[in-house]
């Protein structure tokens, strides 16, 4: 297992912040986030196809344990206390790696707020000192999600035959990013 120094709580980013899942006292705001966004997500991610009151608590409950184990991290985007999104930290493919993952409710989308939320997650990842690299993943068709670690630096490691493709939109090909830890700064 892949644990790190928690990650905080709450993450200011400007104008809105991540903030932890907090069990299921989140219920009724994830579960009308997820709702309201499902259209939008459809193409990309498989889970909203089973998308209910029972799997949102499933997921609200799990998060917490893997809060506590150290295995994700997973955040609300909150925007003038309303939730517009989520995204996670998680335990990657090496020991000294995490992925990270984000979606947008479909009003949220266009204005940088993936992009910004992504760079907070980053900042607060390499403040482990353990950490060597970061990773997204996405499907080779999704072209939004593919701008985000473009922006932020990332480089494109390897391109992985998904097969058969996980959600309708999937081309079955996922694109593999890669940031690895910034080298130490002398003054």
């Amino acid at each position: 297992m892949n644990i790190m120094m928690r990650p905080r709580q709450i993450i200011e980013c400007g104008d809105f912040v991540l903030r932890r899942w907090r069990g299921q006292s989140d219920f009724e705001l994830a579960f009308r986030l997820i709702g309201e966004s499902l259209d939008h997500l459809r193409p990309w991610m498989p889970w909203v196809a089973r998308h209910s009151a029972e799997d949102t608590r499933a997921f609200l409950a799990k998060s917490d344990s893997n809060w506590d184990s150290g295995d994700a991290y997973n955040y609300a985007i909150i925007n003038d206390g309303t939730p517009i999104g989520m995204c996670q930290n998680a335990n990657g493919t090496a020991p000294q790696s995490r992925r990270l993952g984000y979606w947008l409710h479909p009003a949220a989308t266009g204005q940088g707020i993936a992009t910004r939320a992504t760079a907070a997650m980053v900042a607060e990842a390499f403040a482990q000192p353990d950490l060597q690299y970061l990773e997204i993943s996405h499907d080779l068709a999704n072209v939004s999600s593919g701008a985000v670690p473009r922006r932020l630096g990332f480089t494109e490691v390897r391109r992985e035959q998904a097969t058969p493709p996980a959600a309708p939109s999937d081309s079955g090909i996922n694109v593999v990013w890669r940031l690895n830890r910034p080298a130490p700064t002398h003054h």
